[in-house]
């Protein structure tokens, strides 16, 4: 048990935790202090504890300090939650009926993909995606549907390093860089598209859910059979991709967000 004096210290915590999700990207320490009105050594200790903890993220080439994977963490779980679920479940349900299609409510948790809710049609087709599994974010739909949407300084955070791409099939981005490259790709699109990159011979296309400040919480995907030849694929199905926007658009209101996210 903690003493009434370590009260204080975690109301400042918290503080500098609001103020970081209070910006849209990483900010400098001086800015934190000023903003708190706390002295700078103050202010570097709480960040550097924070920091441990994994809920601020560090990044000296700038030298500003952003949120870190375990706020994104702890604000997925909440999410994971009944809210979430119980509004997403039934209209998964109905995109199902309409597409044919295994459907999916997945999370990022870290870098990787988390499968809340999966929805069958009446002649299902085998998927390694289900409820609880994890797959590498890179790879499937719905992990590039919410990082399309995220800062480059936060997927740089989620990806550090080139041991972070994990390949499943030999497609898929290796490297920072070319993960950029893919996520503007979706972006200018408006949807995301995997096709082969989890397993061989299935493709997804997904569309992110978003929260009420307009940032991605969620993604909403649908899965089929599709088998690409070797090389560059350049499918991208725009009249499945409008089904699963226009439920994860419902979602979207449903959880009290908005669709109109800044870019």
């Amino acid at each position: 048990m903690g003493s009434s004096s370590d009260v204080p210290a975690l109301r400042r915590g918290l503080a500098v935790l609001r103020v970081l999700g209070a910006h849209a990207g990483p900010v400098s320490a001086a800015t934190v202090a000023r903003e708190l009105d706390l002295p700078r050594s103050t202010t570097y200790h709480l960040l550097s504890e924070l920091e441990a903890a994994g809920f601020v993220a560090h990044l000296p080439a700038e030298r500003r300090y952003g949120l870190g994977i375990a706020v994104f963490e702890l604000g997925s779980a909440y999410l994971r939650h009944e809210p979430l679920e119980r509004s997403a479940t039934p209209l998964l349900r109905r995109l199902v009926d309409r597409v044919g299609h295994n459907a999916h409510l997945g999370v990022l948790h870290g870098n990787e993909s988390l499968y809340l809710i999966k929805e069958r049609p009446a002649q299902p087709e085998t998927l390694v995606t289900d409820v609880g599994v994890r797959l590498p974010g890179q790879l499937t739909a719905s992990g590039l549907a919410i990082l399309m949407h995220l800062s480059k300084p936060h997927v740089r955070a989620l990806f550090p390093a080139a041991t972070a791409f994990v390949d499943r099939t030999g497609r898929g981005p290796r490297g920072l860089a070319e993960l950029r490259r893919v996520l503007s790709t979706h972006r200018r699109r408006g949807w995301a598209v995997e096709d082969g990159q989890v397993t061989a011979g299935f493709a997804s296309v997904a569309f992110p859910v978003f929260d009420h400040g307009g940032r991605p919480l969620a993604a909403i995907s649908v899965t089929f059979r599709h088998h690409c030849e070797d090389g560059p694929c350049g499918q991208d199905w725009p009249g499945l991709a409008a089904e699963v926007r226009a439920t994860a658009t419902e979602l979207t209101s449903r959880i009290g967000g908005r669709a109109d996210q800044p870019d």
